[in-house]
């Protein structure tokens, strides 16, 4: 992998670690079940206008969808709107690697290597430790929100497999289409009208401007930027190469919250991290896992 190359690589994990900052802004204005609504109708509407449709079942497009989008983005937005440190929420999305690895196995019947079960089980530590730490800090049930996020990425991810798109970020940008309408049913019923409408009608104040700005962060340099590279390296590197970079995510996540927003990680929170680090690499190094790189984050982002 050339330097440049790895640069780019280092670059990605840069603008998924910050998105989880851009996602704190805009979660001081908007609703959260909204704000995900929001941010994939300004995805979908160029993505049906300028992108061609990818080749690919649309039952996995919409589970892709579902889970991806709707699941992923739901549980965390909601979770960090809770309370949930944004350093934080970027670390347990990390969850996500394993809990596909074990659904893989599960429902698609897909072969697991013994030290991709050993890297799960250390995971699996690693995300107790944050939890427990959490529980003492009781913010427990924002943990818990974010890791069910992780849980439908991994859902996603089974979608996206199945799927087996010629063009992966077509499929990613595709993916939009079918979350807005469920979401904003959802903020509808669970936030309800009065919410969203005091949202938009404050939402042209000068104190909106860093909602604005952290929601175009996620459209354009989260998503669009950040998983156009990622998939131009995928196509011209083992996925094995390429996805332990996206575990510089949560580290950059944690340090630009501490340095942006004060938040300072507990101690257990820092050695759990780097025990969830440690598990996805060690399951990683097969090639199962790497899989999961291919998806975005917000958070993002995925992110």
């Amino acid at each position: 992998m050339p330097p440049t190359h790895r640069l780019l690589a280092a670059l990605v994990a840069v603008l998924w670690g910050v998105n989880f900052l851009a996602i704190h802004a805009s979660l001081e204005q908007f609703p959260p079940l909204f704000l995900v609504a929001l941010r994939f109708t300004l995805l979908a509407v160029p993505t049906m206008l300028l992108v061609q449709r990818p080749q690919v079942p649309t039952r996995w497009l919409v589970g892709y969808g579902l889970g991806f989008g709707v699941l992923q983005f739901a549980f965390l937005y909601t979770g960090m709107a809770a309370g949930l440190p944004a350093g934080v929420a970027s670390l347990v999305l990390q969850a996500s690697g394993p809990f596909t690895l074990v659904l893989g196995a599960l429902l698609l019947h897909e072969s697991v290597h013994p030290r991709q079960w050993l890297g799960v089980a250390v995971a699996a530590v690693g995300m107790i430790m944050v939890g427990l730490s959490r529980a003492g800090a009781a913010q427990l049930l924002p943990y818990v929100l974010v890791l069910l996020g992780a849980l439908g990425w991994a859902l996603g991810n089974l979608s996206s497999r199945l799927a087996a798109p010629p063009n992966p970020l077509h499929l990613t940008l595709w993916m939009s289409v079918v979350v807005p309408v469920p979401m904003l049913l959802l903020s509808l019923a669970v936030e309800g009208p009065a919410a969203i409408t005091h949202s938009l009608a404050t939402s042209l104040s000068p104190a909106a401007i860093p909602a604005w700005l952290g929601l175009a962060y996620t459209v354009l340099l989260g998503t669009v930027a950040g998983s156009g590279i990622w998939t131009w390296l995928l196509a011209r590197h083992p996925a094995g190469v390429v996805a332990p970079f996206s575990m510089l995510v949560p580290v950059v996540g944690i340090a630009t919250a501490a340095l942006a927003l004060g938040e300072i990680p507990t101690p257990l929170e820092l050695v759990g991290g780097v025990v969830v680090i440690t598990g996805v690499l060690v399951g990683a190094s097969r090639g199962r896992l790497p899989r999961v790189g291919r998806a975005p984050s917000a958070t993002g982002r995925h992110r």
